[in-house]
């Protein structure tokens, strides 16, 4: 009963996994949109908040059903907060960019072997998502308060570099509490995504060394084999010249 459950598990994460990146993808391009077009007529603004909630409701299901599946479902909880907190804080609007937490474990998990030979272009990619996110989310959080001093994206991408690079100039900093959550995430992040990347690139590099201390672990067998070889042959040959001069002597 577990190892069916948990097949169907598997099936179902295997099904949903493309569906949930084009909805998550759909989802940085909507939220983006209704921050960035600030001005927008509040049709469009209402059309983009009915599509951000039907993709929230969307990974609402996928969760209650993996839940479901799940045959330990207190593992599966422990093991998939984030999944759970992307689905239990919609209602925080500064903090449905949690929701991306899906894309980016979909792409790490489809596409990091592929880009571990690449390792330069898998960590600039999800350093750009991240701090895309964090930049919207930021500047959704900051820009209407009195005293706030990110009230663009480009100060929202300024303060964003500053704090994922731990650099912290403070020109600009979150003043709502929305904002200074978003601030703490981005350092977790941040941290998370610098030890991410340092794994990669340690993977890789044993990789490598492993495959070249294979390579001259072979190339020394040979070689051991082919000395064994002559060896053998100058043993026969000497054989041959003391049995040729036994003759003779005789």
């Amino acid at each position: 009963m577990f190892e069916t459950d948990e097949r169907r598990l598997a099936r179902w994460e295997r099904r949903a996994e493309w569906p949930l990146t084009s909805l998550a993808v759909g989802f940085v391009v909507a939220y983006a949109w209704q921050i960035l077009d600030d001005r927008s007529t509040p049709g469009l603004h209402e059309v983009l908040e009915v599509v951000l909630w039907l993709i929230w409701l969307v990974f609402a299901v996928d969760y209650a059903a993996r839940l479901k599946l799940a045959a330990d479902k207190r593992r599966f909880v422990v093991t998939h907060l984030f999944d759970l907190l992307a689905v239990l804080l919609p209602m925080v609007r500064q903090l449905r960019v949690l929701r991306l937490i899906t894309v980016l474990k979909v792409l790490n998990k489809r596409f990091s072997g592929r880009f571990r030979q690449r390792v330069g272009v898998y960590a600039a990619g999800v350093t750009v998502l991240v701090g895309l996110c964090a930049s919207l989310a930021v500047l959704d959080a900051e820009r209407h308060h009195p005293d706030a001093s990110i009230t663009t994206f480009g100060d929202a991408a300024w303060w964003t570099l500053t704090t994922i690079s731990t650099v912290g100039y403070g020109d600009r900093y979150p003043v709502t509490w929305e904002g200074r959550l978003v601030a703490a995430l981005l350092m977790i992040g941040g941290i998370a995504l610098l030890g991410v990347i340092t794994g990669t690139i340690a993977s890789w590099l044993v990789e490598r060394l492993s495959g070249v201390e294979g390579s001259v672990a072979e190339a020394e067998q040979a070689t051991a084999a082919e000395l064994r070889l002559v060896r053998a042959e100058l043993a026969e040959l000497r054989a041959e010249l003391r049995a040729a001069r036994a003759e003779s002597g005789s």
